[in-house]
């Protein structure tokens, strides 16, 4: 991984070399409004910070989940079908999000454009693939390709909209509500397979979990009187999940501890309004950047949902 990050510093370094040269070293001369010694000092502290708040959270995960699990040799293994899928998709969201992150960072460099497009828009897709590796290595995991496609398809799409309208008109978004049954059984099988803190039920609990595709009018639609802040989003979660592939658990021995099949495991789709905070005009930096890095998350709004074939109404979708 810290190899990866010194690549691509070097990259950044060397692409700032040749500016300076097609310049004529004049080291006053301004890029993005940057000084080529502005823009050098950023390029390293970005790149520092990657390698080591990076190194420090997978050190940090390595430590907290896979050292406690038993580890076997580098495998794969299908898991497609598990989750309704749930879990692809939040690969992508992840992928996504990260890479979003990232490129924010690297814009601040003053880098080039396309190098900053592609080194923070890929960092995401990176990032969730060193995840992969070492799920490979844990004997009750393995390699998923399903996975690896997922976190492609994320940074994907925010680097194609960088490359083809140097903004994000359609925004991959993110909601969640924390679930509780009035059935004591369903709430323990939930503390037992998604945990019982409410951070990792935020990253576990499928059944809590909403992704969003999020449009922006204005952008497609640039001579319309619709304000520039309204979005129209298709979102998608499922319900009725206590395993991966069905409702049935078993202990450490194989004897069945957990039998629910009764329970419907079905898809929910959504139609709903949203508000793009990176259209909120405001001059403080500041504001626009967490704007941007907030952006990930669905505001809550009224929702029309589709499941179980019939429709229903939301007063609040989250």
């Amino acid at each position: 991984m810290c190899i990866f990050i010194l690549s691509l510093f070097s990259s950044a370094s060397f692409a700032q070399d040749s500016t300076n040269k097609r310049i004529n070293q004049l080291t006053d001369k301004r890029i993005n409004g940057l000084t080529n010694k502005q823009i050098n000092k950023r390029v390293k502290i970005i790149a520092a910070t990657n390698i080591i708040g990076y190194s420090g959270a997978m050190v940090g995960l390595y430590s907290a989940w896979y050292k406690n699990y038993p580890q076997s040799n580098f495998h794969s293994f299908n898991d497609i079908s598990e989750w309704q899928q749930i879990d692809k998709i939040g690969h992508a969201y992840s992928a996504y999000a990260e890479s979003k992150a990232s490129m924010e960072l690297w814009r601040w460099t003053g880098i080039d454009r396309k190098k900053r497009i592609w080194i923070g828009g890929m960092s995401g897709a990176f990032y969730q693939t060193v995840i992969e590796v070492l799920d490979a290595y844990s004997a009750e995991w393995g390699w998923s390709w399903g996975d690896f496609g997922a976190n492609i398809l994320g940074s994907g799409m925010l680097v194609a909209q960088e490359l083809a309208w140097d903004e994000q008109r359609i925004q991959f978004k993110f909601s969640f509500h924390r679930k509780s049954y009035s059935d004591p059984s369903l709430n323990q099988r939930s503390d037992k397979i998604f945990g019982k803190s409410t951070a990792e039920r935020f990253l576990k609990d499928y059944n809590g979990q909403t992704y969003w595709l999020s449009v922006n009018l204005k952008s497609f639609f640039p001579k319309s009187r619709i304000p520039a802040w309204l979005n129209i989003s298709i979102g998608t979660g499922a319900e009725g999940m206590f395993g991966a592939n069905e409702n049935i658990g078993k202990d450490d021995n194989g004897n069945v501890n957990f039998y629910r099949p009764d329970i419907k495991r079905y898809r929910q789709w959504y139609l709903a309004p949203d508000i793009d905070l990176t259209k909120i005009k405001t001059n403080k930096k500041g504001l626009k950047l967490a704007f941007t890095l907030l952006n990930i998350i669905k505001f809550p709004m009224p929702a029309l949902e589709y499941s179980n074939g019939k429709f229903r109404f939301n007063a609040i979708a989250f």
